[in-house]
């Protein structure tokens, strides 16, 4: 029972989609919308078999962007959020001002690191990171602060140094929440690559939707937004592996609670 429960919820948006596919389709051929307006999804199909070979060192450099500017996000993160936790001081002053730097657009910033570092890699990586740090450095504050605090407290009677406490006890419950804001900022990579793809540079999604637009192809538009689209769930599903593979603890924790549902 708990099977077949599980089979249909994995189902139900997969169904659902084509069904959305299938009318997008029909009213498409039927002349409902113009091509020029809103292409059917067999010609978006077509586009990514024929142009496939030409997107290629576009998608490459998009990925190094994403990939590059996610990973230093990552390290980051995980510097500030441990200082951040060993010295409230530093907490009290950074906190807020990160929760301000969310409210400047993106869009915003990168024409400026355009100008200062020119059209290659460098500014879109930095916004990359810029997009991709925030909940990562936010979700491993919140995950080392909701400790509890009688834990801390049995620890500290226990003789455990601070240290100790944060190795063997803070760590592996801020672990949970750092890998829930990794999950947030794997979508986000590949679109901080895109958005400063879009204002500059010769290789990348984001230059093949700007000329695509150019040219009125807007199959190859939506052809380069189902290959976004695939990457980023793809990004998403090796953190949601390397979530399995290092919090063990919580994996236990989700079986438990599906069981009993």
């Amino acid at each position: 029972m708990k099977k077949s429960k599980n089979i249909g919820n994995k189902l139900a948006p997969i169904i659902f989609i084509l069904i959305l596919l299938g009318l997008w389709e029909i009213i498409v051929r039927a002349g409902g919308i113009e091509k020029y307006i809103m292409p059917a999804p067999s010609d978006v199909i077509k586009v990514l078999f024929s142009d496939f070979k030409s997107m290629i060192p576009h998608i490459l450099a998009t990925l190094y962007e994403g990939f590059i500017g996610f990973i230093i996000a990552i390290l980051l993160s995980i510097v500030l959020a441990i200082i951040m936790d060993m010295v409230p001081i530093i907490k009290k002053a950074l906190y807020p001002v990160l929760v301000i730097s969310q409210t400047i657009p993106t869009i915003a910033l990168a024409p400026l690191f355009i100008i200062w570092f020119g059209f290659g890699y460098l500014p879109k990586i930095i916004v990359v990171v810029i997009v991709c740090f925030f909940p990562i450095v936010i979700s491993i504050v919140d995950g080392l602060e909701g400790v509890d605090k009688d834990l801390i407290n049995h620890f500290k009677l226990m003789g455990a140094s601070k240290l100790n406490i944060f190795i063997h006890l803070k760590l592996p419950f801020g672990m949970i929440n750092f890998f829930s804001g990794m999950r947030i900022a794997a979508t986000y990579s590949i679109m901080g690559a895109i958005i400063g793809e879009w204002l500059g540079g010769d290789k990348g999604l984001g230059v093949y939707m700007t000329r695509a637009r150019s040219a009125y192809a807007l199959d190859k538009m939506f052809a380069a937004i189902v290959i976004i689209v695939i990457i980023s769930m793809v990004i998403f599903g090796l953190v949601s592996v390397l979530e399995r593979i290092f919090t063990p603890w919580n994996n236990k924790d989700k079986n438990n609670k599906r069981e009993n549902n």
